[in-house]
């Protein structure tokens, strides 16, 4: 059973079992500032997670249901491919709209890579047919084989090598983004276990002094707690405060698709960071009370 009267009294705190935990001094700060430093490299954490996962939801709708036929012909009979591609397409069954893209939007595909003033007209660039696909789909393999006999040129690209290794990357450094979260956990509750045996190993003479007039073991483990968890929630909080309005200022998404931009929070996610104090609180509280009552067992 839970002990109500335990917890309410936690939070409650009693002034004189306080004095047994300083006030002040190097495990407060530390304390705090492992809380705070901890609490802002999480928010950051859930949100290259978030960003990522969203990125590859991205990717994944919108190369699923897209594939480009390529033409590669001479000039004089790149006309004749074209509408040969075009008339395959149009007779198969899965595919809802097939165009030949423009000048223009090739040239902006291609300057990324080569710059705006790319020469198309004295280029030998291939001709790119743009195909939308329904829910169903086409059989690609039937497809290829149509198109190689009605035109010799063409190739069928269902961007299924361009977007199942770009899902993966983005599903591998989101889960690096979970683990890394755990990561920061064990570290917090680590850093404040190591704090907490300071402070009750420097409070020694005190303890034994409680025990001498009768306090319980439980009542000096409950004054480090309750000053060990307010403190990491305290340092939690302004740590997820100055992470959240640092992310609010990162790029937004580009309209690209670039990778590094749109990391930030969107919608309800914003309330996620939110549970990293508790969350801290909750480590610092089962943290802490481990070590108290392993220490206090010791200086019997």
């Amino acid at each position: 059973m839970v002990d109500v009267s335990g917890i309410v009294a936690l939070f409650q705190g009693d002034r004189q079992a306080d004095r047994v935990v300083p006030p002040s001094g190097f495990t407060a700060r530390l304390t705090s500032f492992t809380a705070g430093a901890m609490a802002f490299l999480t928010v950051f954490a859930l949100a290259l997670s978030l960003a990522t996962g969203r990125l590859a939801d991205r990717w994944n709708a919108e190369l699923a249901r897209t594939s480009t036929v390529r033409i590669s012909a001479p000039e004089g009979q790149m006309a004749a491919q074209s509408e040969a591609v075009l008339n395959v397409l149009r007779t198969t069954q899965g595919i809802k709209t097939a165009r030949v893209m423009g000048d223009k939007e090739q040239r902006k595909l291609l300057e990324p890579w080569f710059g705006p003033d790319l020469p198309l007209d004295s280029l030998p660039i291939p001709r790119l047919i743009e195909v939308i696909e329904t829910d169903d789909g086409p059989d690609n393999e039937s497809l290829r084989l149509r198109l190689s006999a009605e035109a010799p040129g063409a190739v069928l690209d269902d961007h299924t090598r361009w977007r199942r290794p770009l899902v993966q990357a983005a599903g591998r450094i989101r889960l690096m983004g979970l683990l890394s979260i755990l990561l920061i956990a064990g570290s917090t509750a680590a850093m404040i276990t190591l704090a907490a045996q300071s402070a009750l190993a420097a409070n020694g003479q005190v303890i034994t002094v409680l025990r001498l007039i009768g306090a319980r073991d439980v009542y000096i483990a409950r004054a480090f707690v309750r000053r060990f968890t307010v403190r990491a929630f305290m340092g939690a909080l302004v740590g997820t405060l100055l992470a959240m309005v640092a992310t609010y200022f990162l790029p937004a998404a580009a309209e690209e698709g670039a990778f590094l931009t749109g990391l930030g929070f969107r919608g309800a996610h914003w309330l996620l960071p939110l549970l990293i104090p508790p969350m801290a609180a909750i480590v610092a509280f089962w943290a802490t009370r481990l070590a108290a009552f392993r220490v206090l067992k010791r200086l019997m």
